[in-house]
C-alpha cells in the first residue's frame, strides 16, 4: 500500500509521461501502466537490496583470507552479521558493519565484493519512490545505491488508486 505522498508522486509521474497519461483510467489502462512501471529503470539506477543471503556473498568472489586476517573483535562482528543467514544492506548500520569489519586498505577489494552483492537495478516505480541515495553503483565506501521507499512490483489496483487520488 502506498502512502498518500507516494500516490501523489506516482500520479504526477504518470501525468508527466505522455504515453502513460494517454492510457484510459480503467483496468486495461492501469494494467498497462503497472507493466510499464515494473520495467527496469533507464538509465540504470541502483538500489540497496533488502535481503542478501550469506551464501551469495560467500560463494561469489569472496576472499576468505581476509576473514582469517581479521582481529578477534572484527571477526566477531562479521560472525554476528552473518549468523541469521541474510543481511539487509538497505540499513545503514549493516553497511557500517561491513565498513568496520573490512576497514584496512588490504580489505577494500573484499569490501567492494560484499557491497556489489548488496545492490540491484531498480524498476521505474522503485526509482520514482526512493527515499534517499544517488542510484549509482556501489563503491568500496558503501555509497552509491539508493534506499527504496517502495519495493517490488506495483499492481493495477495501486495505479488506479494513485490516478484517482
Amino acid at each position: 500500500m502506498l502512502t498518500p505522498a507516494q500516490n501523489a508522486t506516482l500520479k504526477a509521474a504518470i501525468l508527466a509521461d505522455q504515453v502513460l497519461a494517454a492510457k484510459p483510467n480503467n483496468s486495461d489502462g492501469n494494467f498497462e501502466i503497472a507493466a510499464a512501471m515494473n520495467t527496469q529503470a533507464a538509465p540504470d539506477y541502483y538500489v540497496w537490496r533488502t535481503g542478501v543471503s550469506v551464501d551469495e556473498i560467500m560463494q561469489n568472489g569472496f576472499d576468505w583470507t581476509r576473514v582469517d586476517n581479521l582481529t578477534v573483535g572484527k571477526a566477531r562482528i562479521w560472525d554476528w552479521m552473518m549468523r541469521t543467514g541474510t543481511i539487509n544492506p538497505s540499513r545503514s548500520n549493516v553497511r557500517a558493519g561491513v565498513l568496520a569489519v573490512f576497514g584496512v586498505a588490504a580489505d577494500l577489494a573484499t569490501r567492494l565484493a560484499v557491497f556489489t552483492h548488496c545492490q540491484r537495478l531498480a524498476t521505474r516505480v522503485e526509482k520514482l519512490l526512493v527515499s534517499a541515495g544517488s542510484g549509482t553503483t556501489t563503491t568500496e565506501q558503501g555509497t552509491g545505491p539508493a534506499t527504496m521507499g517502495f519495493e517490488g512490483p506495483i499492481n493495477s489496483d495501486q495505479i488506479e488508486t494513485a490516478r484517482n487520488s
